[in-house]
């Protein structure tokens, strides 16, 4: 993997911070009802899906820590 210069880096970095929140209200703008849906839903699967593992894994230390 091949490291980007520092400059690079920062400019990459101060146009996220500010245009990155720009982009999902543009898309959403310009989507159906239906689409933005369809994206909310996947969007909360992937969150749901995350917690669970976190959840999961959380109940995996406690009971390794139970048994020590």
């Amino acid at each position: 993997m091949v490291k980007m210069p520092d400059e690079v880096l920062e400019y990459l970095k101060t146009i996220g911070k500010k245009y990155g929140k720009l982009g999902g209200k543009k898309s959403a703008a310009s989507m159906t009802a239906e689409e933005r849906s369809a994206r909310a839903k996947v969007a909360s699967l992937a969150a749901a899906k995350k917690r669970t593992a976190a959840r999961l894994e959380r109940e995996r230390q406690a009971k390794s820590a139970k048994r020590k």
